[in-house]
C-alpha cells in the first residue's frame, strides 16, 4: 500500500540546488575528537561486508551489496584527517531532494565533522521505490536500504575509517522517517540520531533489532504548520519521542515553529550531539540536560 495518507513528503524548504566510556569529546572550536580504540560500556554489532568494497574516495561510490541492485552513494571527508576513530554521519534526504542535501543541512557543521576524521555517506534512492524516497516510507518490506546501510558501515569499517562507536543517522522528511526506522532496524550499531520533520506517523512501526542499546535521538519538528498532505509530522516526532523515552533512552524535542523546513540553525548542535552520544554511552551525559548554546526551542 502507498497511501498519500500515511505520509506524501513533497519537499519542502530545501533549496533547489540541494533539491568504560567513550573517549569522543567536544574541543573549544568546536572540532569533534577522541582516542583510536574507543571503549563504550556496551559494543556495536557491525556488519559484514557482503560485496566487494569499492575503493573509499570523495564523492560517488558504488556498493553492492548481496542481494540488491548496486547504489551509489556520495562521500565526503577530509583525505588528510582521515583516521580509524572518524565519525560516520549516513544522511538520508527527502522526497524531491539529492545527496547534495546533507551540505545544505549540516552547514559548517560538515566541515567540523570531516576535519576531525569523520564521513557524511549520503546514499542515492533506488528509483523503484516508489512514490517516497525510501522503501520503507512506502511500507515496502523491501531491505535494500538498511542492506545498504550495513555495506556502508561494513566497508568503512574494513578500510580503518570509521570508529564503531561513532555511527549516527540523520535525514529530513522522507529522510527522517528512513532515519527513525534506521535507529530500531539497526540498533545494533546506532549511536544517536537526529530527525529533521520525521516520526512515528500512524502504522509506521519498525522492528526493534537490539532493544539493549539505548541510543539518543534529536528530533525537529516545525509546529503546527508541520503538516504535509495530511502528516502531521509535529504528533509524528511526539509519538518518537514518547516511545523512547517510554523505552528507556534520551530523546528531546525541538519545535522550531517554522513549518516543513529544515532547521538550519540545529546543525552545530547536531554535531555536539552525535559526539557526546557514543554507542553505550549510558546514561547520555545529556541526561540530566541539554548543554547551553542547544537551540531555546529544545527539552528533554
Amino acid at each position: 500500500m502507498r497511501s498519500t495518507s500515511l505520509l506524501c513528503l513533497a519537499l519542502v524548504g530545501v533549496t533547489p540546488a540541494c533539491g568504560g566510556t567513550d573517549s569522543s569529546s567536544i574541543a573549544p572550536d568546536g572540532a569533534i575528537t577522541g582516542d583510536s580504540g574507543n571503549i563504550t560500556t556496551a559494543q556495536a554489532k557491525l556488519p559484514a561486508a557482503t560485496g566487494t568494497c569499492p575503493a573509499i574516495i570523495n564523492g560517488d561510490v558504488t556498493f553492492a551489496p548481496a542481494g540488491m541492485p548496486p547504489r551509489k552513494v556520495k562521500l565526503a571527508f577530509n583525505e588528510a584527517a582521515a583516521n580509524d576513530h572518524g565519525t560516520l554521519v549516513i544522511y538520508w534526504h527527502a522526497t524531491g531532494s539529492s545527496p547534495m542535501e546533507a551540505a545544505y543541512s549540516l552547514g559548517n557543521g560538515q566541515a567540523t565533522i570531516t576535519g576531525a576524521g569523520g564521513i557524511i555517506a549520503t546514499p542515492y534512492s533506488d528509483d523503484t521505490a516508489g512514490q517516497f524516497e525510501w522503501f520503507i516510507v512506502n511500507q515496502s518490506t523491501k531491505q535494500d536500504d538498511f542492506l545498504l546501510a550495513d555495506e556502508i558501515v561494513a566497508c568503512l569499517h574494513a578500510a580503518r575509517r570509521i570508529d564503531p562507536a561513532h555511527i549516527h543517522s540523520m535525514g529530513m522528511s522522507a529522510g527522517a522517517l528512513q532515519t527513525t526506522a534506521l535507529s530500531f532496524v539497526r540498533s545494533n550499531y546506532i549511536a544517536s540520531v537526529a530527525t529533521y520533520s520525521g516520526g512515528t506517523p500512524a502504522g509506521f512501526n519498525p522492528s526493534v533489532q537490539d532493544p539493549a542499546n539505548k541510543f539518543a535521538a534529536l528530533i525537529f519538528a516545525g509546529g503546527t504548520a508541520d503538516n504535509v498532505y495530511g502528516v502531521d509530522f509535529k504528533a509524528a516526532s511526539e509519538a518518537y519521542q514518547a516511545t523512547l523515552k517510554r523505552t528507556g533512552h534520551l530523546a528531546a524535542l525541538c519545535n522550531h515553529g517554522n513549518g516543513h523546513k529544515i532547521p538550519l540553525d540545529a546543525a552545530p548542535s547536531v554535531v555536539k550531539f552525535f559526539a557526546a552520544n557514543a554507542f553505550g554511552a549510558w546514561p547520555s551525559p545529556y541526561a540530566a540536560g541539554l548543554p547551553a548554546g542547544f537551540p531555546s526551542y529544545c527539552a528533554l
